[in-house]
């Protein structure tokens, strides 16, 4: 069985920061780093855990910015969203790379939906 590691890009790494620090005085954000915790974990041990996102509705943003072939989401409190991507390191390690962590609304502005 190869190693898992999760790794948070600078912008996601941003969010997970703050939410740190908004935790102990903010129920929401508590919640969230709760979920983001758990979620990569279960990624760990399972890499597809996420809902697979289709090849054509990957944002040109991650394609250009990370090479990103594959995307998934997983879905958190507060309709906020957790992305990542999978690479494999020479056979030896796989490694899922947590892309961003939005809310909804950014969430949706990225992909293109329109709201309500």
């Amino acid at each position: 069985m190869r190693n898992v590691r999760v790794i948070l890009s600078p912008k996601a790494e941003e969010v997970y920061k703050k939410l740190n620090v908004d935790s102990p005085m903010n129920k929401q954000a508590r919640m969230i780093l709760k979920a983001v915790n758990n979620k990569i974990e279960l990624i760990k041990l399972n890499i597809h855990y996420g809902d697979p996102i289709a090849k054509n509705l990957i944002p040109e943003e991650y394609k250009q910015k990370y090479s990103s072939t594959n995307l998934f989401r997983v879905e958190l409190p507060a309709f906020w969203r957790m992305l990542y991507t999978i690479t494999n390191n020479e056979d030896i390690e796989i490694i899922a790379f947590v892309l961003d962590i939005i809310p909804h609304p950014e969430y949706d502005k990225k992909f293109g939906y329109k709201g309500r």
